[in-house]
């Protein structure tokens, strides 16, 4: 755990934390534990709904997880699958339940709402108008979407074209935020650079609907140093855009280096990013409040194991069943005793 922003100090009575950060790193506006963190981690992965929305949510339950992601749509084409009576309903009783928080539902890959193409821009503008009027049916949950490859288009033409998409299918009182997720720069993806991103997030007419999902493969493939300069990174985003806006994140590890714009997932610890530096986002008091995402390649199982290993490493959970479950790693995290 040697890559760790520690946390240096514990108030019991206000349960604060005071984060110390590396020399390199500028540190962010330290905020109060009780007004950020959760006591359990929020975290899932991506899981299929080609067997029903009630299978999706027995598979979450079994792998240990309380939010997750997926696609309510073919990701690689246009059809939505069919929803049946009364099968939203008994989805929501079920999560409600087993106590899940927000999921997101992921737009299909071959929605570019700046495409070349003013055929594929105006069917992705419909794919997605239909989208959040089945999220509707879901409130209070998230729809994350990639910002669009440009092709040979100039970029600001690009930015445009993908928040007039947006302010055509988002409407005032909607029950789902939107997000815009950071890529990595493959290709002509628009979205490899924060200010891309407030670019389209000025030009939304919604702005109470709209947000940021950060995936760190693609931040790491796109050059941002997540490893060694986190603090930094989340300060640039809070200055261009507010991390009031960031509403998710996917935790990928990459099997690039730094700036390779190439976005391949890997196993947690088995990349360049490392399993340091994942701990480190999900315990930092700006970041873990929010809902963490695998997408890394691999089985129900293998998503089990890796939800259970990160929340072993969890700090923010009641100080009680840490010290009694957890406490080398509570001692290594926070560098102190209880």
């Amino acid at each position: 755990m040697k890559n760790y922003n520690r946390c240096k100090k514990h108030c019991k009575e206000h349960e604060t934390l005071t984060y110390e950060t590396p020399a390199s790193e500028t540190p962010v506006n330290e905020t109060p534990a009780s007004e950020t963190c959760i006591n359990e981690l929020s975290i899932g992965t991506h899981l299929s709904v080609a067997k029903g929305y009630a299978a999706l949510a027995k598979d979450a339950v079994q792998i240990g997880a309380n939010t997750f992601q997926m696609f309510i749509r073919n990701p690689r084409g246009a059809r939505a699958k069919e929803l049946k009576p009364g099968e939203i309903e008994t989805f929501l009783d079920s999560l409600q339940m087993h106590g899940f928080g927000p999921f997101i539902a992921h737009a299909p890959y071959t929605l570019n709402l700046c495409s070349s193409s003013r055929h594929l821009r105006e069917l992705s503008a419909r794919m997605m108008g239909e989208d959040l009027q089945r999220m509707e049916l879901m409130p209070g949950n998230l729809y994350n979407l990639h910002p669009g490859s440009r092709l040979d288009q100039p970029l600001d033409s690009a930015i445009e074209q993908i928040a007039q998409g947006l302010n055509h299918v988002m409407f005032p009182d909607m029950k789902t935020t939107v997000l815009l997720e950071t890529m990595s720069g493959k290709g002509s993806e628009v979205g490899k650079r924060f200010e891309e991103l407030k670019e389209i997030l000025d030009r939304v007419a919604q702005k109470d609907h709209i947000g940021v999902c950060m995936d760190a493969c693609h931040m790491w493939d796109s050059g941002y140093d997540i490893v060694d300069r986190l603090d930094e990174t989340l300060e640039q985003f809070d200055r261009l855009i507010g991390l009031n806006r960031l509403k998710a994140f996917h935790i990928n590890d990459s099997m690039n280096v730094r700036e390779s714009h190439k976005d391949r997932h890997t196993l947690i610890g088995e990349g360049h990013i490392g399993e340091d530096t994942i701990i480190r986002i999900i315990n930092h008091p700006r970041l873990c409040h929010l809902p963490f995402i695998l997408e890394t390649p691999t089985d129900l199982a293998g998503h089990a194991q890796e939800i259970k290993k990160l929340r072993k490493q969890y700090v923010w959970g009641s100080v009680s069943d840490k010290i009694s479950e957890q406490n080398g790693i509570i001692k290594t995290y926070l560098g102190t005793d209880f």
